[in-house]
């Protein structure tokens, strides 16, 4: 567990528990644009995908959370599911803070890469992870991964897949 913060606020870091499942699912509520996903999607997110996604909590409440996991052909990275900073959260480097988080873990020594899908006008989201790139040290690819009309229907943003890395761990 990490704890970092202003001089009287102190936001702690941690692996996300089964207990953190329906409060994820409030804070995704109260992030919007973020698409919300179904109480028991959050509660696997939690328990399941524990090793690949962050809590952080000030004052007892769940302000941020990152939701991720290993993709079944690329045991070297971590892709970004869902990224989110309570209003409560905000202005102290929250996001860049738990991803650096989830790939220091040493039960992730062998992650070098890091993937995520962002549209392009979430402003916000690429500038956390060219940030995150430049900290690392590391390249960042980007390319059209799925489509507004063959993937979404018309109903959503295309999303264009990031690729971070290689990059060494944080020391």
């Amino acid at each position: 567990m990490t704890s970092e913060g202003s001089n009287t606020t102190v936001i702690n870091l941690r692996k996300p528990v089964k207990g953190d499942g329906f409060r994820l699912n409030q804070l995704i509520t109260e992030c919007p644009p973020l698409d919300p996903n179904s109480i028991y999607c959050n509660l696997l997110q939690c328990s399941d995908f524990a090793d690949t996604a962050v809590a952080a909590e000030k004052d007892g409440d769940l302000v941020g959370f990152i939701s991720g996991y290993i993709p079944p052909r690329k045991s070297e990275t971590v892709f970004v599911w869902q990224v989110a900073v309570h209003e409560k959260g905000r202005g102290q480097g929250l996001a860049k803070r738990m991803l650096k988080a989830i790939v220091a873990r040493q039960e992730l020594s062998h992650i070098s890469h890091m993937e995520t899908t962002i549209t392009t006008d979430n402003d916000a989201s690429w500038a956390l992870f060219r940030s995150f790139a430049r900290d690392m040290g590391a390249e960042l690819t980007f390319e059209e991964h799925f489509t507004k009309d063959v993937h979404f229907g018309g109903q959503h943003d295309s999303e264009i897949l990031l690729r971070i890395g290689p990059f060494t761990k944080p020391g």
